[in-house]
């Protein structure tokens, strides 16, 4: 949303936005493969600083895997917190748009009263004028989202 983030949000963002990219994965993949070929004995004059089965390599994998997953948990948490945001957001303009529409219907009817029109009866329109009560709303949706 529009607010100002802290900086740990900011944080949070930037490592996301760049963990989340091809790049990074490519530069995992060259990193890995150099460390490997180099632990291998692959390469004269380097001595392997961790000869196989590269513990070293696995528990700094292990390390990198743990920092990951957090990050990707704060991000799914923020997201989570600004989708509830945006939904109330929603819900709050949906409630002022239907008092709205039955201000409108009622201002309306008291014009057709006051030029004489003749209406008929209208059942669905009676329906819309009628206060919206949102727990009895909530209700039938929760009964019909039952199991």
């Amino acid at each position: 949303m529009s607010r100002r983030r802290s900086p740990s949000e900011r944080i949070a963002d930037l490592l996301t936005d760049g963990f989340g990219t091809i790049s990074f994965f490519m530069v995992n993949v060259v990193l890995f493969a150099a460390w490997i070929i180099v632990n291998a004995g692959l390469v004269r004059g380097i001595a392997p600083f961790d000869p196989y089965p590269f513990n070293f390599l696995t528990m700094v994998v292990s390390l990198e895997a743990i920092f990951l997953s957090v990050i990707v948990l704060i991000s799914q948490n923020r997201a989570a917190k600004n989708a509830d945001l945006r939904e109330e957001i929603d819900f709050q303009v949906n409630v002022q748009s239907e008092r709205e529409i039955t201000k409108i219907l009622n201002m309306l009817e008291a014009i057709e009263a006051h030029m004489k029109i003749a209406k008929q009866h209208d059942l669905e329109l009676l329906e819309m004028k009628e206060h919206l009560n949102l727990d009895e709303l909530e209700r039938r949706i929760r009964k019909t989202m039952a199991p």
